[in-house]
This record gives C-alpha cells, structure tokens and sequence, in this order.
C-alpha cells in the first residue's frame, strides 16, 4: 500500500501558515490539522491567532479547541489524535494538510 501524502506547513509565528493552509485546502480538496501548541486549548482565544469561525466554515479544521486549559496535552497525545484525523480524513477521500 502506498503511503499517504501529507502536506506540512512550518515557519515562524506571523508568516501565514494557516493562511497558505487554507488556501491549499480550499484548492485540492482538504482538511486542515492544527498542530499549533495553544490552539487545542478551549477559551485561549487571544494570543493563540486560531482561525476565524468563516475560516473554519471554509474549511475543516482539526485538533482546535479540544482541550481545556488545565489539561496536559502531550506531543504523544497529539501524536494519537493526528493520526486519528489523519485516517478520518483520508478515509473521506480528502487532502492533509498539517500547519
């Protein structure tokens, strides 16, 4: 079985990742995956820059808003929860897309 094809945006804060992500998405049939680290935090609105709620009419988005703020969330729970999306995504015949 061939291995699916994720596209990973990175780059520093302000340089329009997820601009660029939902741009991608909108383009070839995509979700979008949040793997910035303050926007799986439910109520941490300011300062975490998730997308709008018309962005995220757009476009699906992922992992926003999942966890409350006195929770631990882990690069191993992220781990699992990626992957869960991911094989969501893809089941649905859509694009990853990772920023």
């Amino acid at each position: 079985m061939e291995k699916p094809r994720i596209v990973v945006i990175t780059g520093p804060t302000a340089a329009g990742k997820s601009r660029c992500a939902i741009e991608l998405a909108l383009k070839f049939n995509g979700e979008i995956i949040s793997a910035d680290s303050m926007q799986v935090y439910k109520f941490m609105d300011i300062g975490a820059a998730k997308p709008s709620a018309m962005d995220r009419a757009l476009v699906a988005h992922h992992l926003i808003d999942i966890v409350l703020p006195d929770e631990e969330y882990t690069a191993a729970r992220f781990r699992d929860d990626a992957s869960n999306k991911i094989i969501g995504i893809l089941s649905r015949g859509k694009n990853v897309f990772v920023a």
